[in-house]
C-alpha cells in the first residue's frame, strides 16, 4: 500500500491520469489524497470528477474554493464564467449525482504518519499530518480546525446545503476573534480553509495578494505558515498557492499546487519517502 497526495487538478484530467500511470497507482490498495480544486479552468472537469468519484474510498478529497463555487453555480446562486470551463460538467446527465458526492466531501483530511497497514485508527492527533486546500488559520489551534471542518461538512452535506452556500461569500469577518455567530464562523472558516495565502501580522486573513512571498512588496503581511503555531509540531499539506511552485523552507509544510492549469505541472507526493512526481501540462490555458 502506498499513499499519494496530489495538488490542484482544476480539470487537468490527462495530467492526473498520466501521473497515476507513472506511479502505478492501484485503487485496490493505494490511497490518493487530493488537495482540492478538482475543477475549473482546465479542459476536463467532468472527466476529473467522474474519475475521482469512481475511486471510492481510495480517494480522499478536500474541498477547494473552485469546488465550492461550482456547488454554488449548480445551486443557481452564482453564474459560471466562461473561463471556468464548466459547461460540459453542468450539462452532464450525472451532474446532480456528482454534485451530491462533491458536497459530501470534507474540508480537512487526516493523513496517517504510522504504519499504513494498521487497521486501528489512532485517536492521537499527533499521529497524523493534515491536508486542507489552503492551510490552517494562524488564529486556530488544531482542535479549532478539526471542529470547524466537521461543522462545515455537516452543513454542506445536509438538506440546507443551498442556504449555507449562499452564506459563504464575503470577506468579513477576516479575524476569527470577530466571528461570533454561526454564519460568521462558517464564512471565516470557509475562507481560511480554501482562500487563505497571506495574513496580517495579527493573523487576520488577507485576500488580494497571490504572488510568492519573495515577490510581494506589501510589508504588512506574511504567509499564514509564518504565523501558525500549530505547524511547529504538526505537518500540513495544502494546495491553492500556485506561485509557491511547491517550494518552502519550512519542513512541516508541503505545498502541492504547482500551477498545472497555468501551463506548469501537476505534482504528486508519495508520502512514505516524500518523493515528488511531476507531469507537465499538456495544454496551454
Amino acid at each position: 500500500m502506498a499513499i499519494y497526495l496530489v495538488g490542484d487538478i482544476q480539470g487537468c484530467f490527462n495530467e492526473l491520469t498520466a501521473l497515476l500511470t507513472q506511479v502505478n497507482f492501484d485503487s485496490e490498495k493505494d490511497i490518493l489524497y487530493l488537495a482540492g480544486d478538482l475543477v475549473a479552468r482546465g479542459p476536463n472537469s467532468l472527466e476529473t470528477l467522474r474519475l475521482v468519484k469512481s475511486l471510492g474510498k481510495s480517494a480522499k478529497v478536500v474541498l477547494g474554493n473552485h469546488d465550492l463555487h461550482l456547488l454554488a453555480v449548480h445551486a443557481g446562486l452564482k453564474k459560471a464564467k466562461k473561463s471556468d470551463c464548466l459547461s460540459a460538467l453542468l450539462a452532464a446527465p450525472d451532474v446532480n449525482e456528482l454534485m451530491d458526492w462533491l458536497a459530501a466531501q470534507p474540508l480537512l483530511q487526516k493523513i496517517s504518519n504510522n504504519d499504513s497497514s494498521s487497521k486501528v485508527e489512532s485517536q492521537n492527533p499527533e499521529d497524523y499530518a493534515y491536508m486542507s486546500h489552503a492551510g490552517i488559520s494562524p488564529q486556530w489551534q488544531l482542535i479549532d480546525a478539526l471542529e470547524q471542518a466537521e461543522l462545515i461538512h455537516k452543513k454542506l452535506a445536509s438538506s440546507d446545503r443551498k442556504t449555507w452556500l449562499a452564506l459563504m461569500y464575503g470577506e468579513k469577518p477576516n479575524n476569527w476573534h470577530d466571528a461570533r455567530t454561526d454564519i460568521e464562523k462558517f464564512r471565516y472558516s470557509i475562507n481560511a480553509f480554501t482562500r487563505m495565502r497571506f495574513c496580517f501580522f495579527d493573523g487576520s486573513l488577507e485576500f488580494t495578494q497571490k504572488d510568492s512571498p519573495e515577490n510581494t512588496a506589501v510589508i504588512s503581511i506574511t504567509p499564514w505558515y509564518e504565523l501558525s503555531k500549530t505547524i511547529i509540531n504538526t505537518t500540513w499539506v495544502f494546495g491553492h498557492w500556485a506561485s509557491l511552485m511547491g517550494r518552502s523552507s519550512n519542513p512541516n509544510i508541503y505545498p502541492l499546487d504547482t500551477g498545472c492549469v497555468w501551463g506548469n505541472e501537476l505534482t504528486m507526493l508519495r508520502w512514505h519517502d516524500k518523493k515528488h512526481f511531476k507531469q507537465s501540462a499538456q495544454f496551454n490555458n
